[in-house]
């Protein structure tokens, strides 16, 4: 097993403390493109495997099988925030090495926690409280995501070492073996017929293996200890993180939640269904990209020119590959469920589908900057912006579900997300951005792309032959507009990461 660097060892991590030499920028540069390269091709990998699974459960799962899991994530995700207090991020963001005290300080904190949550989701379990809406096999899965969470709290700190040095191939390998051993045993077991409780097994198996893994890939000299001076100076940055991350389970998992209590469990499952589908580019690019730049960022936050070099390239990215995601999941859903027998069921759905899958371009440019706003330590405004969205969310979507009933979820959800123009104004107080020229190509290919799939439509709901055909059609439009009017943009682009 691999050993964790010694505190007081710059040889791992570049000190940025200073200005940084023309040498060691590139150094920096190298390690976070081949890493980023890396994680990734990896992570490709994963989403597809993980495509693989959500087809097959999206097909012999039902609306209300749906809705169980759905409610007990947002139980278990609502819970997940007591166990952290911004420590991760509060240590990837630290300038100086992180000493070993402070690794075994934030490590002994997350096992407290951790361990508190398990002890609450088992009081849950046991109260009777959830008797009225979950099912015993929806029980089963709240205690197994309860007791993955001592489980994951072991990674931690491995973790953020991995990150402070930019090692995103090791990083993703852990998430590999995470991915194959969870969907493996969720497919087979759904495919036997076991319901809702093959996400207990999977959840379980998943966590032990992530801790193997991780810890072969990266050890470290594992301990406890409390030191009040430096909890006090670590938890009192992470609070700051914590705060946002707060609003954002009110605004997501506590409202979720509510609407899980109180719509019938068939509708909360198309919901389900519906937000964890639109989260797959999202997940496949944005997150990927999130994970790789917060230390980046964190690290350059002194060379504003390098800083606004690093997003705008982030964005422009990000936003080349998801824009024709997006919109070839919402032109093809139809076509999908109408010539597909098991998923006929979710052409309910197809509206909130949408509209959420919609809402996530937005998301595309907003996310990479309320990132880099934590990253540079202005997370006093990523707080003003999650608090507007709070109160937006949980102010519109009544209203609009009183006209629209549940789809008034997922149109509340596209309007709001108009409102992500103001981390772009925020962004642009300390960096000059140039968001426009990043993205107006994308968006030109992206508007072309989706005419030509909604004019074609009546033909993609003949046949299978059709809708393949009609998916390479909609495809070569986007990339052919866009190597008409950007292929001098890509190609700079892609030499400059060289």
């Amino acid at each position: 097993m691999s050993q964790a660097t010694p505190a007081t060892s710059t040889d791992t991590t570049l000190d940025l403390d200073d200005a940084l030499g023309e040498s060691e920028v590139q150094e920096f540069k190298k390690r976070s493109v081949s890493g980023a390269i890396s994680y990734t091709v990896r992570s490709l990998f994963l989403y597809g495997i993980g495509l693989v699974t959500s087809l097959l459960l999206a097909a012999y799962l039902d609306a209300e099988a749906f809705g169980i899991y759905g409610l007990v994530t947002q139980i278990v995700s609502l819970l997940q925030f007591f166990s952290d207090v911004g420590l991760g991020p509060t240590l990837i963001q630290k300038k100086a090495q992180p000493t070993v005290q402070e690794f075994r300080v934030v490590f002994t904190v997350q096992q407290l926690l951790s361990w508190f949550i398990f002890a609450c989701t088992v009081l849950l379990a046991v109260s009777g409280v959830l008797n009225a809406k979950l099912t015993e096999a929806g029980i089963w899965v709240l205690l197994a995501l309860g007791a993955s969470f001592p489980l994951s709290s072991l990674k931690t700190i491995p973790a953020i070492i991995l990150e402070r040095k930019l090692d995103f191939s090791r990083l993703v390998i852990p998430s590999i073996f995470e991915h194959l051993v969870y969907s493996t045993v969720l497919m087979v077991m759904v495919i036997s017929g076991i319901g809702v409780k093959a996400y207990a097994y999977a959840v379980l198996l998943r966590a032990i293996v992530g801790v193997i893994v991780m810890y072969w890939l990266q050890g470290w000299p594992m301990g406890l200890h409390l030191d009040r001076s430096i909890i006090k100076t670590v938890i009192g940055t992470g609070v700051k993180f914590q705060a946002a991350d707060l609003l954002a389970k009110i605004k997501d998992n506590v409202f979720y939640l509510v609407l899980g209590w109180f719509l019938p469990l068939q509708q909360f499952g198309y919901i389900t269904f519906a937000k964890q589908w639109s989260q797959v580019p999202y997940m496949l690019t944005v997150q990927n990209v999130i994970a790789i730049t917060f230390p980046a960022y964190s690290r350059l936050q002194h060379d504003k020119e390098r800083l606004k070099k690093a997003i705008e390239k982030s964005i422009f990215f990000i936003t080349l590959t998801i824009f024709p995601i997006l919109v070839g999941m919402s032109l093809f859903i139809i076509p999908v469920t109408e010539l597909v027998e098991r998923y006929a069921k979710w052409q309910p759905a197809i509206p909130t589908f949408i509209f959420f899958t919609l809402s996530i371009a937005w998301a595309a440019v907003s996310t990479p900057l309320t990132n880099a706003l934590n990253a540079i330590g202005k997370i006093n405004v990523t707080l003003k912006l999650m608090i507007m969205w709070t109160v937006l969310t949980w102010g519109l979507t009544p209203v609009l579900m009183w006209f629209y009933g549940f789809n008034g979820v997922a149109l509340a959800a596209f309007v709001i997300s108009f409102t992500s123009v103001l981390p772009i104004y925020y962004m642009e107080q300390y960096v000059n951005l140039d968001i426009v020229s990043n993205t107006w190509r994308q968006l030109l290919a992206a508007l072309l792309m989706t005419a030509v799939g909604y004019f074609g439509l009546p033909y993609w709901q003949q046949s299978f032959a059709w809708l393949v055909a009609g998916m390479v059609i909609v495809g070569s439009t986007y990339i052919l507009t866009f190597l008409v009017i950007g292929w001098r943009k890509i190609t700079t682009e892609l030499k400059s990461l060289r």
